[in-house]
């Protein structure tokens, strides 16, 4: 069981208490995150399994076989209908509500797997993965949200990133899934199919959870808000809690209206700020090539030279178990050894594995061009396991960090009047960053060569490193209250609070 003791309090500075406060100990706060959670394995499922598919629809439809674009369109529709959703799911997420956004995301998610499955040719396909990426695009945003809201802020960062491990998990079933279907008929219809099922059951879960108490108490609906605080924190937790949400409500009645305007995130500085490192790391998530190993790992596979479709699936489930792995060692470390330092140090792993994935496709190049014999002998030897080393690694450093940092970052930075629609503004550029490279990366590849865009990502890397140093804070154990303090302070300067801030654990 993991235990934390974390100074000070969810709702004050500086009381000097010690709370130790576990993962595990309130199982309906457990319960509450484990269902939310289910969009993550939705998000995670879909990235993994078009990855597999995507071979065995090259073989059924020889257009697609014959055209890297309708490729590269089959992976990326998802991610336009992710960004269209997840620009929506902040709005639905104000207006309606973290519990309905999730219903709706579910419904349209189911309805897309269907459309998937008996796809006659690849344009209806592309229709189905179109629908499954809008139900993504919105559980993307609400899930973290509604997670973050229900959860002691001393375990927030872990619990929040429950989410990225269910994203993780997802990616390694699906990749289970492609496996258990390489000799069925109909085998990529099988493998986009079943991913309706999590999504019809997180649709029944829900209908039995409650709505998120912090909406509910700043739509007026205080009785209701309290009976779900009184199932998550004690009584002297609780009037703190709600002491907290009371002086809320006072300060955002008159704003309303304007926090569900998409441009109101722009004026004000501390929102800006706030916005700047939330949009910035779900950039930076991307363009390191996250998405770019997950959904084309079995095709990287075969371009280390392994020409199975059934091994460079066997190959992409190890690191797809690595990467489910990875996140759960995030979980521990998120609460303990900060949301900043995590992905600092995550980061310069990644710098290291890609200069290593660009040494290994380089050999593999150089020795391609010496002989044929010379190149096939690479191809099942040192330059291809290299590759796969580099793609371990690459995981390895990856995912305890920059995997949950970002979103659990995303998930408590922003005040309560702009968190759904600032939530989804930076779930969106996450979509789009992925969508540029989900539809250039084989591109690329033609363009500059393997090794070369390896390269590049590992430039992005660095700029990423710089970035999170600037522009990210940390705020590891601060209350919602407190990280909007921080804001408030980072762009308009005081020396009232900083001291207490700062020994919350709000260091720049």
């Amino acid at each position: 069981m993991t235990i934390l003791s974390v100074p000070g309090s969810s709702g004050s500075l500086g009381t000097g208490s010690d709370r130790q406060v576990s993962y595990f100990s309130n199982r309906y706060v457990l319960g509450l995150t484990l269902t939310a959670g289910i969009g993550g394995l939705l998000f995670g499922y879909d990235t993994g399994v078009i990855s597999g598919a995507l071979l065995y629809i090259r073989d059924e439809f020889k257009a697609v076989d014959d055209s890297k674009f309708l490729q590269e369109t089959i992976v990326s529709m998802a991610l336009v209908g992710a960004m269209i959703g997840a620009a929506a799911g902040g709005w639905l997420n104000d207006v309606h509500g973290r519990k309905k956004a999730t219903l709706y995301a579910d419904s349209v998610f189911a309805v897309g797997a269907l459309v998937m499955a008996i796809a006659p040719d690849p344009y209806f396909l592309i229709f189905g993965r179109l629908l499954v990426g809008l139900g993504v695009g919105v559980a993307s945003v609400t899930a973290p949200v509604y997670i973050a809201e229900a959860s002691p802020s001393e375990i927030r960062g872990g619990l929040v990133s429950t989410n990225v491990l269910m994203i993780t998990g997802g990616q390694f079933l699906s990749y289970l899934v492609n496996l258990a279907f390489t000799e069925v008929p109909g085998t990529w219809r099988w493998m986009l199919g079943v991913s309706g099922l999590p999504a019809v059951i997180q649709f029944c879960l829900m209908l039995c959870l409650p709505e998120s108490p912090r909406w509910l108490y700043l739509k007026n609906k205080q009785v209701e808000a309290i009976a779900v605080l009184e199932k998550i924190y004690d009584q002297d937790r609780l009037e703190e809690e709600l002491n907290q949400l009371s002086l809320l409500s006072e300060e955002e009645c008159h704003s309303t209206k304007s926090s569900h305007r998409y441009w109101d995130v722009f004026k004000t500085k501390e929102i800006r700020l706030a916005f700047l490192a939330g949009a910035g790391l779900q950039a930076f998530q991307q363009f390191t090539g996250i998405n770019t190993v997950m959904y084309y790992s079995p095709t990287i596979v075969q371009m280390a030279g392994f020409r199975s479709n059934q091994l460079a699936l066997l190959l992409s489930l190890i690191v797809a178990g690595m990467n489910a792995s990875g996140t759960m060692v995030g979980i521990y470390l998120i609460d303990r050894f900060g949301r900043r330092r995590l992905a600092l140090s995550s980061l310069t792993g990644v710098i290291i594995s890609l200069g290593i994935l660009s040494a290994a496709f380089f050999l593999e190049t150089s020795e391609t061009g010496s002989s044929e014999c010379a190149a096939i002998a690479c191809k099942t030897g040192g330059a291809g396991w290299f590759a796969i080393v580099g793609l371990a690694l690459y995981i390895a450093f990856f995912s305890p960090g920059m995997g949950p940092v970002p979103w659990a970052v995303n998930s408590e930075i922003y005040p309560e009047a702009y968190r759904g629609v600032a939530g989804g503004m930076s779930a969106t550029v996450c979509w789009i960053s992925n969508l540029i490279v989900a539809q250039t990366f084989l591109s690329v590849v033609a363009a500059v060569g393997t090794a070369g865009t390896f390269l590049i990502l590992g430039g992005v890397a660095v700029c990423a490193f710089i970035f999170v140093f600037l522009f990210v804070p940390e705020t590891k154990g601060l209350s919602f209250d407190q990280v909007e303090r921080l804001w408030k302070e980072r762009a308009w300067g005081s020396a009232s609070g900083s001291e207490a801030l700062l020994e919350g654990g709000g260091q720049f």
